[in-house]
């Protein structure tokens, strides 16, 4: 399949696909010279010693990449990694997964995501789609993906599944990155974001999203119509074309209690992939009338592999990113993420359409998407004096701001020990979430800028601004922003 850069070699890769096949010069020739420049903004040329004052990129504003890289080489790769059963992992991040691809620092990569609440309308979001088929296949005898989640194979804990649906993402990849090792820091820059076209043709031009206000949503227990303690999902529309920028709702459904293809009843959204059956539910068309939602594509799980166990469930976020949700992860934005182990293992997932800052009743517009990223990758030697030296958390940039992301425990893995994939989900705070917000914001400040702390306290408190992320995913999230034109003025 051919993207935007139709002068590049793609490679098509499956599970375990360690070849690859080279651009060539005319690759890294199409490729804008912006993007394929690791050094493209210049903040850290030179390096940034701890004291002196920002230096100003390209922009007229700070940035964060730098000339010290392992990319020196005059072409790039161009990789294609389809979502199907053998590039997908659902539910969980493990360091033992093999790679579904290695690239090298500076490659790019095009990977294909689909929503894991696909099956609320199989019609619209999976039938005709090859590689959703593969991914959702479920008879009596079979799934085309047994685990979801990192609960136990056999389902000895809740009789749900396997995995137990003790995380739910179905997350692509793992792509692995060539020399990363624990302590480099990876650079994804994120070139484009599509809609996944509904492959029906009954719905041809349109793709398809699902919201579900669920039983973790924020909302769930004050609501104030009967009946209460309900789930709705609502289904959207989105213009896979991309020339409408807006979504809109067609209709709604309660949940009514699922059995799934194995015979297990699910009375509450508990396990992901499960078929709705659309005989056993009311569809309520009209809903939202004459409400436009501003699209803003994105990707609620981006991260790395994290070291401190083998599965990990794929909900809660920690220091190497994973189900963060922030809307402000798409097109144009830059992530950087601390490497915790090996091959850095980049996986991708949690598409969203559009979602608000909080995801309040639990889940976005959660809506099949295909992204293209450029990996780069700065080793450990190469960072001292550098604003990325001892970075231990995830850092998004977009061409006019820095957002730093707290969470009640920075590193939850380590924090709360041998129970903390449980105990996570009933010790979260916003109160925790803000002071790690603030903690991460003051050494950004300081490590960046040259501030010292009284400098920076005050700036955060006239010229950062500080949001929820997410009150829904075990580990709240709290964001703080601050504008790269409040760097550089003239005295």
């Amino acid at each position: 399949m051919r993207d935007h850069y139709d002068d590049q070699d793609h490679h098509e890769c499956g599970r375990g696909c360690a070849g690859h096949v080279r651009g060539g010069e005319t690759a890294a020739a199409s490729v804008p010279e912006a993007a394929r420049d690791p050094a493209r903004r210049g903040f850290l040329r030179g390096g940034m010693l701890a004291g002196a004052s920002a230096a100003l990129g390209g922009l007229g504003a700070p940035s964060l990449s730098h000339a010290a890289t392992t990319m020196k080489r005059s072409t790039l790769s161009h990789y294609h990694v389809p979502a199907t059963d053998r590039t997908v992992h659902w539910g969980y991040f493990s360091k033992r997964l093999q790679p579904v691809v290695e690239v090298e620092s500076g490659d790019f990569v095009t990977i294909e995501t689909l929503t894991h609440h696909a099956n609320d309308d199989a019609e619209r979001m999976i039938r005709g789609d090859p590689g959703a088929e593969s991914v959702y296949y479920w008879d009596r005898h079979r799934k085309g993906v047994d685990r979801r989640g990192a609960g136990p194979m056999d389902a000895s804990l809740f009789g749900r599944g396997a995995g137990e649906g003790l995380g739910v993402h179905i997350c692509t990849g793992p792509v692995a990155v060539k020399d990363a090792e624990p302590g480099d820091v990876l650079e994804v820059r994120i070139l484009d974001v599509k809609p996944r076209p509904c492959a029906n043709p009954e719905f041809a031009g349109r793709a398809f999203g699902s919201n579900a206000a669920a039983w973790w949503g924020f909302h769930y227990k004050d609501q104030i119509e009967e009946p209460k303690g309900r789930e709705v999902i609502t289904i959207y529309e989105v213009d896979a074309a991309g020339e409408r920028n807006w979504a809109r709702a067609l209709y709604n459904f309660r949940w009514t209690p699922q059995t799934d293809p194995y015979g297990v009843t699910h009375k509450i959204i508990d396990y992901p992939g499960v078929p709705v059956d659309h005989g056993t539910i009311q569809e309520n068309w009209g809903v939202l009338r004459n409400i436009r939602v501003p699209i803003r594509p994105h990707f609620g799980v981006m991260g790395l592999a994290p070291a401190e166990a083998d599965i990990v469930d794929s909900i809660p976020p920690s220091y190497t990113g994973g189900n963060m949700d922030d809307w402000r992860i798409g097109k144009g934005a830059t992530m950087y993420y601390p490497v915790a182990v090996k091959g850095a293992l980049l996986s991708v997932g949690d598409p969203h359409a559009s979602q608000g800052d909080s995801e309040l009743c639990g889940t976005a517009i959660e809506c099949s998407l295909t992204g293209t990223f450029q990996v780069i990758l700065h080793r450990k030697e190469s960072l001292g004096g550098t604003p990325l030296e001892n970075l231990a958390y995830p850092l998004l940039e977009t061409q006019d701001e820095f957002v730093v992301h707290g969470f009640s425990f920075p590193n939850y893995l380590a924090d709360l020990g041998p129970k903390a994939q449980s105990e996570i989900y009933s010790k979260s705070s916003t109160d925790l979430a803000l002071r790690d917000a603030f903690r991460k914001m003051r050494h950004f400040l300081m490590t960046t800028q040259g501030l010292t702390e009284d400098e920076a306290v005050s700036l955060m408190s006239v010229a950062v601004d500080f949001g929820v992320t997410q009150v829904v995913d075990g580990n709240w999230g709290m964001h703080a922003i601050v504008k790269k034109s409040i760097f550089g003025a003239d005295d």
